[in-house]
């Protein structure tokens, strides 16, 4: 069928459209402003197919290695922020763009993780695993450390946040599991492909709108949309050249994994789930931070060539 064909295509060249999409969004604002207010059900809807394509039987053997997973898990969702705040605050970095730095650093690694590590000849298989547990733990961790241990203002309450997040986490877990169980295993492995042309496009419309106003904001402060664009590379890269030094005891390739995990964080959720009074430079830095997401394993993958040895 044309349109499986066509969702596969789109799977095998994801990298271009990802790439393509975020600058899309950047430059034609009409396009933005368009899928501006779909971004909440855009990340439902990737939240679910990417966690359709999780096999639980294979993510249960991968946990063979508990430890490690624990290990990552901790760093990613408790150490790091709290190491993030501490260079934030010793930098001087009390405003907003230091208070969004810190709240992503409380993020889940990114869903899409697992495939950029196999891209760049990462290990794939941690990644998938810490990938998943941080996605069901942050409603947990991050709204403590983000408005009650750090006292950032979202202009929400810790439990309107956890709450918030669990919807956003919870319900396509249901919705996935629900297909699962409804679906043929054998059909399922056969659309895999097009599930993750359909998880592509997905990141593309949700690059559109979280791109709304962002040409504006740049030809208006210039300055400090750059600057912020500055941080959020320095953060991205910051966050996984330390996790990748902490964990090298535990073998080169995956101490390189688990710094792309750590830098990669998903804002997606942040965006979608924090209210519209919330500091608009804190919701536009999370904006920013799709730029590094994006294009980090593109501009990596010849240094993690080298690296890995």
């Amino acid at each position: 069928m044309l349109p499986l064909r066509f969702l596969e295509w789109s799977a095998r060249q994801g990298g271009a459209l990802l790439a393509t999409g975020i600058f899309a969004g950047l430059l034609i604002p009409p396009l933005a402003a368009l899928f501006r207010d779909v971004v909440t059900i855009t990340v439902a809807g990737l939240m679910t197919l990417v966690l359709l394509r999780v096999d639980p039987a294979q993510v249960l053997a991968y946990l063979r290695r508990p430890v490690l997973v624990a290990a990552l898990t901790f760093w990613l969702l408790l150490a790091m922020p709290v190491l993030t705040y501490g260079v934030a605050m010793a930098a001087g970095m009390d405003g907003p763009l230091g208070a969004a730095l810190v709240i992503s650093a409380t993020g889940c690694a990114a869903t899409s993780s697992p495939a950029f590590a196999r891209l760049v000849g990462l290990d794939g298989e941690i990644s998938l695993v810490v990938a998943l547990v941080t996605t069901l733990l942050i409603p947990f961790s991050a709204p403590p450390l983000a408005l009650g241990l750090m006292g950032i203002d979202l202009a929400i309450s810790l439990t309107g946040l956890m709450a918030r997040l669990a919807l956003v986490v919870g319900l396509p877990l249901l919705i996935s599991i629900a297909i699962r169980r409804a679906v043929a295993a054998p059909t399922l492995q056969r659309v895999g492909p097009a599930v993750d042309g359909a998880v592509v496009w997905l990141v593309v419309l949700y690059g559109f709108g979280v791109m709304d106003g962002m040409l504006a904001r740049l030809l208006a402060e210039p300055s400090w949309v750059l600057g912020g664009l500055a941080l959020a590379f320095a953060g991205n890269f910051g966050m996984n050249a330390v996790t990748a030094l902490v964990f090298l005891p535990a073998g080169r390739r995956l101490a390189l994994a688990g710094g792309l995990l750590a830098g990669n964080r998903n804002m997606a959720l942040f965006l979608a789930v924090l209210p519209a009074a919330t500091d608009h430079r804190i919701l536009l830095f999370f904006a920013l931070c799709q730029f590094p997401l994006f294009l980090s394993p593109f501009l990596l993958r010849g240094l993690y060539a080298r690296l890995r040895g």
